[in-house]
């Protein structure tokens, strides 16, 4: 796992290039805090700078930028190539420098040239590759979206780099924020591909390869991996046969993908939070190992939230060597002013939070960690899906007279005033809590007029954004990916195709990526195995989602393992109690991000509309705790200063507390 940057200059700058390309290094250190280099030809003002964490090959034989054998080729290369043993044993004998992927990576291009190369990775790569005889620049990012890569064009020069704050430091950067995507942002807690927060950097999409031929013409975009594809010819070829026949199939390419994974040069572990995703992972590590799996795990003393005592039951039976660590209120809150500096941009899943903090730990005792991202998106597993497909049956049968009736009868109460009528009444679990803020929310939903619609709405924190963020007009880019998935047969088939080319790589693996590469971790994702990915899509739905059960097969194969009474229960997520702390110990931080004065010094937000959102939220009449981190976060972000390349932030202080 490392950091790369570059650029083909189109003048030479006052800065020496070497200097820059250091510079621009440097600030990505804590993705490569082992070794670091630079490549620049004088001839083009094409340059490439690296930082290096050692994984394979610890020896300088790994280092980068790396020039293959013919010295045609210069390559800097973030992330790993896991089947690259497999790769070198099929170009044969040849002599080789080292044994790291990067070389293998080099020869296979070499060999059969980079877009039938890519077509044989297993990994996860963002890469930039240098043709020195056809003076040309590649930038290529791997299937799934794993790792980051973000591009543009500033006064005429091409930039590259795997997070933003190298960007900002090439000479004539101007950090001009996108108001149309912050407005989408605020929807979405995330900033999705290909935008990024700033006007004219955008990311490349996954499955993409850039070829640039010239620092003043146009990129040329090829797609070497298509998701829809993979879902297309999965959804026409569905596997059939008995239970056990499939299960077996997805047992034996999971336990392929974890154990390629298990390669590395340094200490290996995995993160456990005890549910279903990550307590696969871990039985496959610990079926294919003959010592103990280091887990990790974080805790809170929250009980809705804490979900340790389940790892831990998880680890006592794989036998897995468990860390676990408990976090309290302020240590989590300690976290909060690192993260403009840790996601360059806004982002808002509060998991952001724990997920930092299971990475510190982590890095304590192993330099890679295997994840179980991804599970949910392809095997059913979110609870949104089983809410899809019921809503969408039910409205699919009603006139839309009688379902904007209802909508119109339940926004006739105020949530208080329906709190105070069914409070006394038996209640269904999930209506316990607050069921006139969720019984609003209902209301929205049954306006909805397809199952697009209903998704997207799903996704939606502030649901009008663009009424919120002053002079924008949200993208529609993400809202027109969604409305062109009708070809897909079901709502769930939908869901699950959104959730997996956009939610997963835009939030989930950003978090993962940059709260593990804060500390110097590689983390690995072996469910997100492309050949896993492109056999879930052939698995026929009663496959992942059975009765009320998502995740169905990937159960199956867990309880060969562990026993079904220590893993079926409720799903919880990895979340932490943004809103009681809202409440209490981040209380003076938000009212001083969210105050009048604040709002309208940085210049983005209405203030009404967020000043009431938070005036309810601190009186407890309705719980905005989601819609509120958005715009907390892009406060925090414009607050530490959105252009410097290490933004310096003090500590927070906690109400009823001192300062550190």
């Amino acid at each position: 796992m490392c950091g790369i940057a570059g650029f083909w200059q189109n003048k030479q700058s006052d800065e020496p290039p070497v200097e820059l390309l250091n510079r621009m290094a440097t600030v990505l250190a804590h993705r490569g805090p082992d070794d670091s280099g630079a490549f620049f030809d004088p001839s083009t003002g094409v340059g490439l700078a690296f930082r290096r964490l050692s994984i394979i090959d610890l020896s300088s034989e790994g280092h980068q930028p790396m020039r293959s054998a013919s010295g045609r080729y210069t390559i800097i290369f973030n992330g790993e190539v896991y089947n690259f043993e497999e790769i070198r044993s099929e170009l044969g004998a040849q002599t080789w420098r080292g044994h790291s992927d990067t070389e293998v990576m080099l020869a296979t291009i070499e060999r059969w040239g980079l877009h039938a190369a890519v077509q044989r990775f297993i990994g996860m790569f963002a890469f930039a590759l240098w043709d020195r005889e056809e003076r040309s620049l590649h930038l290529v990012r791997d299937r799934m979206g794993i790792k980051p890569l973000y591009y543009g064009r500033i006064n005429g020069s091409f930039v590259f780099a795997s997070e933003l704050k190298a960007i900002r430091l090439f000479p004539g950067f101007q950090d001009r924020i996108d108001r149309d995507v912050l407005a989408l942002y605020l929807r979405l807690a995330w900033v999705p591909t290909p935008h990024s927060i700033y006007e004219g950097i955008h990311q490349l999409r996954p499955g993409h390869i850039l070829t640039l031929h010239s620092h003043y013409e146009g990129p040329v975009f090829t797609q070497f991996w298509s998701a829809a594809d993979v879902a297309r010819s999965g959804l026409e070829a569905q596997i059939k046969g008995p239970d056990s026949e499939v299960i077996e199939q997805l047992h034996e390419i999971l336990l392929s993908a974890v154990r390629l994974r298990m390669i590395a040069d340094v200490p290996l572990g995995a993160f456990l939070s005890g549910g279903i995703d990550s307590s696969t992972v871990v039985a496959l590590m610990q079926s294919q190992s003959s010592r103990p799996v280091k887990t990790f795990t974080i805790g809170f003393h929250e009980d809705l939230y804490n979900e340790a005592t389940h790892a831990r039951a998880i680890a006592s039976h794989l036998g897995t060597d468990h860390t676990e660590l408990y976090v309290t209120p302020k240590e989590a809150c300690d976290v909060i002013p690192l993260l403009p500096a840790m996601y360059d941009e806004p982002f808002a899943d509060p998991s952001q939070i724990p997920t930092h903090l299971v990475s510190k730990l982590a890095r304590q005792h192993v330099t890679v960690s295997l994840s179980g991202d991804g599970g949910d998106e392809l095997f059913g597993g979110y609870d949104r899906y089983l809410f899809i497909k019921s809503l969408w049956r039910f409205l699919k049968r009603v006139p839309r007279p009688f379902a904007r009736g209802m909508a119109r009868t339940i926004r006739s109460a105020s949530p208080a005033a329906i709190d105070r009528v069914l409070g006394a009444l038996p209640m269904p679990r999930e209506l316990r809590t607050a069921p006139g803020h969720k019984l609003h929310k209902l209301a929205d939903f049954l306006v909805q007029q397809d199952p697009a619609s209903i998704f997207l709405y799903t996704l939606s924190q502030w649901p009008e954004p663009s009424s919120i963020v002053i002079g924008a007009s949200e993208s529609q880019t993400f809202a027109q990916a969604i409305a062109d998935l009708k070809w897909l047969p079901t709502a769930q088939d939908m869901a699950m195709f959104a959730d997996m080319t956009n939610y997963l790589p835009d939030d989930v693996l950003t978090k993962v990526d940059r709260a593990s590469m804060a500390v110097g971790l590689e983390a690995r994702v072996p469910l997100l195995d492309h050949r896993v990915v492109e056999l879930a899509w052939k698995l026929p739905l009663h496959h992942k989602i059975r009765g009320t059960k998502g995740k169905w097969i990937l159960r199956q194969i867990l309880y060969r393992y562990v026993p079904p009474e220590l893993v079926d229960r409720p799903k919880m997520g990895f979340g932490v109690p943004i809103g009681p702390w809202l409440r209490g110990p981040l209380r003076e931080w938000s009212e001083d991000l969210l105050s009048p004065a604040s709002l309208k010094r940085s210049g983005f937000f209405e203030v009404g509309p967020i000043r009431q959102k938070w005036e309810e939220q601190l009186s407890g009449g309705r719980n905005w705790q989601y819609l509120l981190w958005n715009a907390l976060m892009f406060q925090a972000w414009i607050a530490a200063g959105a252009s410097a390349p290490q933004p310096e932030t003090a500590p927070i202080t906690l109400a009823g507390s001192a300062p550190n």
